[in-house]
């Protein structure tokens, strides 16, 4: 004997293997501190938006939430009637839509969007502080490289609650720790005090004709005949390139230096590209550990109106919506005729038409 179910919900349509996922950082989050899944949730919400939130309910965190997204899957309903679905379920207190502010190098902007997803209604109070508490978590979390924002795992302000990525790396899978590797010392840079004299050598040692100046020297023969140079001549040319190298510019620039507008007969290439040394050597350049340190822009956690988009507070978009999407919300609620009422005139005009029959 077949079992009858009692509810009169459409049942929401199984999850495919293939539902499209977000980009890393954007779509479904859930909510903390729900309760239990039963067969009895959502049970006061009209048929329609039973059935997308039972739909949505199911979705793994990260989903792309998107109304075209969620109108492909479900094939009872278009994009318009989604929309009108996720409207109501935020008036309801199961989502909330934001947008967050990363700010990456070169203080470039990107928006982040995201969909609060909570099976248990909540009322605006809980979303605020909630929302709160995410703006804080955000504020406190260090920002993300611009470069990896669609490659990386989600940003730090990510839930601690959410589901791991789709494919962890167990304990079991990690590779047994190895010797770290000591890594290749950089020469701390100088101070502007204490620039070696002309004709003194670098207070880094290093072996005799592997310095990046003296290299630097060496190839200026090979790429210019008439810059042919022997080893003692770039010896004794060392500490003059090494101040430039010092001061910042690279081996480019001192090499472009050294060979623009050379004459058509060089007759002593050690005697012109020392006085060059000595004559253009360009003024010192800032390091990047001598830079004063920015304060990172703090990123901004907006709610948008579920309806039309508009960001803004929290507390200024209760139930998910802003001024002019609520009143027409509640207009619309109160304007639709009630069931007893259509009866009543559905009745009523069954009973004019038996009036106006031919006896």
């Amino acid at each position: 004997m077949a079992t009858q179910h009692t509810s009169s919900a459409l049942h929401a349509p199984a999850l495919s293997a293939a539902y499209p996922m977000a980009k890393p950082g954007y779509g479904k989050r859930s909510a903390p501190e729900q309760q239990a899944r039963t067969r009895h949730d959502f049970a006061l919400l009209p048929t329609r938006e039973r059935y997308v939130a039972g739909f949505v309910d199911h979705l793994p965190d990260g989903a792309a939430m998107s109304v075209k997204t969620l109108a492909k899957q479900l094939p009872l309903y278009g994009q318009q009637a989604i929309s009108t679905a996720l409207t109501a379920l935020s008036v309801a207190g199961h989502l909330r839509r934001v947008r967050c502010a990363v700010v990456g190098a070169g203080d470039e902007t990107r928006w982040v969007f995201r969909t609060f997803w909570s099976r248990t209604a909540r009322d605006n109070e809980w979303w605020n502080t909630y929302l709160a508490t995410e703006k804080a978590t955000l504020a406190a979390a260090p920002v993300p490289e611009a470069s990896t924002l669609d490659t990386a795992p989600p940003p730090p302000w990510t839930l601690a609650a959410e589901d791991p990525p789709p494919a962890p790396e167990g304990p079991d899978t990690e590779q047994a720790p190895e010797p770290a590797a000591v890594p290749q010392q950089r020469t701390p840079a100088r101070a502007p005090d204490t620039e070696p004299a002309p004709g003194t050598a670098p207070a880094t040692p290093q072996a005799p004709g592997t310095s990046p100046a003296y290299l630097a020297l060496a190839r200026l023969g090979r790429d210019d005949h008439r810059l042919t140079l022997s080893a003692d001549d770039c010896a004794t040319l060392e500490p003059q390139a090494a101040q430039w190298l010092a001061r910042g510019v690279s081996v480019d620039y001192l090499t472009s230096a050294l060979t623009a507008g050379l004459p058509a007969k060089v007759d002593s290439p050690v005697g012109l590209l020392r006085r060059r040394l000595t004559d253009k050597i360009p003024p010192r350049l800032p390091t990047e550990n001598t830079q004063p340190a920015t304060p990172a822009p703090a990123r901004r956690l907006l709610m948008e109106c579920t309806d039309c988009g508009r960001p803004g507070l929290p507390e200024a978009l209760p139930d998910g919506l802003c001024r002019p999407c609520r009143t027409a919300h509640s207009g619309a609620a109160e304007d639709s005729p009630r069931p007893a009422d259509i009866a009543d005139v559905k009745a009523h005009m069954n009973n004019l038409r038996d009036l106006l029959k031919p006896v």
